[in-house]
């Protein structure tokens, strides 16, 4: 059974809805999931799984939150080489360029985007959820 891990930041629960609605869309597909808050995640969990997807908000100027996924996604720098990524994260101004940056900073790591990061303006209304279940659903067919 393919095994999927979603690592995600979320101040204000809107990334974090985001990431229950990846969970749900590739659990539909038959993959082990688990979900781990970043605080929570260590390199292990993104070199045992076949695929990933990392879910932050855009903060300050349009960046990913500095204290705890920064340096996260530093940390796997060399173990996401390879390995089948999606992006997601809320925002509630700009136009999206952390993302943009994001995507970028990961294929220079390696990783294998599977599809462009899904990001979602405020809290995911049922659209935006059904957004999230398919960004699943690819992520574990993939």
């Amino acid at each position: 059974m393919k095994n999927i891990t979603i690592i995600y930041w979320s101040g204000t629960g809107n990334t974090e809805a985001m990431a229950m609605g990846v969970m749900e869309g590739a659990k539909s597909e038959g993959t082990d999931v688990k979900i781990i808050n970043v605080s929570d995640a260590k390199s292990e969990d993104v070199l045992n799984a076949d695929a990933v997807a990392l879910g932050c908000p855009s903060m300050g100027s349009e960046q990913l939150e500095e204290s705890e996924m920064e340096p996260f996604v530093e940390s796997i720098s060399h173990e996401i080489s390879g390995k089948r990524l999606v992006l997601f994260g809320s925002y509630g101004w700009g136009n999206g360029e952390w993302m943009t940056d994001w995507q970028e900073r990961m294929e220079s790591y390696g990783a294998n985007l599977v599809d462009e990061g899904l990001i979602i303006n405020n809290a995911p209304d049922d659209e935006g959820i059904e957004r999230c279940k398919e960004l699943g659903k690819l992520l574990a067919k993939v």
